[in-house]
């Protein structure tokens, strides 16, 4: 016996056009609506709650399909793990830029919670473990770096207002990225020690 179909799936939506949907209204106009994503698919706004509970699983379910697109090094025992943080980030940053639309929500949410979201957490805190870093100092220091990633690439997420060249803001974000991940491998704490010296 088949259960009672939802009125999402009755009208035959899937939540791949829902996101789709949400990510084509965010585009063009910087936020989404549960109504703005409705109108959009023809659809009344109940339709939606089939496949996202409300707007804040919404916008992470467009957030987290972005964050597929990520390229996370695996573990390499014989790596050099700052290396691996290194490319990870730098990846993060090159999708986010494929993505300048997004950047905003990014920033309002601080980043994303789905399943690739906790997915890159856990290889980000692996290579730091593999560095010697671990527990609340692993927690902070991959912090951190998402925020410093999705800062870069908001500054430089608009081209045609920039002032910098683009190459220099790559340079720019490359080597602040070495010298963060540098200071954190290196298991330097500023704060604390400034307080020492007090």
């Amino acid at each position: 016996m088949q259960g009672t179909r939802g009125p999402g799936r009755r009208a035959g939506l899937s939540r791949d056009r829902v996101l789709d949907a949400a990510t084509d209204v965010i585009a063009e106009h910087g936020a989404v609506t549960m109504r703005a994503v409705a109108q959009r698919l023809g659809v009344a706004p109940n339709t939606l709650y089939s496949h996202v509970a409300d707007k804040t699983e919404l916008v992470d379910g467009v957030l987290d399909r972005v964050l597929a697109q990520v390229e996370a090094p695996g573990p390499d025992p014989g790596g050099d793990p700052g290396d691996a943080i290194h490319r990870l980030m730098t990846s993060t940053h090159d999708v986010l830029l494929r993505h300048p639309q997004l950047l905003p929500a990014f920033l309002t949410r601080q980043g994303a919670r789905g399943e690739n979201a906790h997915r890159l957490g856990a290889v980000m805190l692996e290579h730091l473990a593999a560095a010697g870093i671990t527990g609340d100092a692993a927690r902070e220091a991959l912090r951190v770096l998402i925020v410093y990633t999705i800062g870069f690439a908001a500054f430089d997420g608009a081209p045609e207002e920039r002032p910098v060249p683009g190459s220099e803001l790559r340079d720019n974000f490359d080597r602040g990225l070495r010298w963060l991940i540098a200071g954190i491998t290196a298991g330097e704490a500023p704060d604390r020690r400034s307080e020492s010296l007090r």
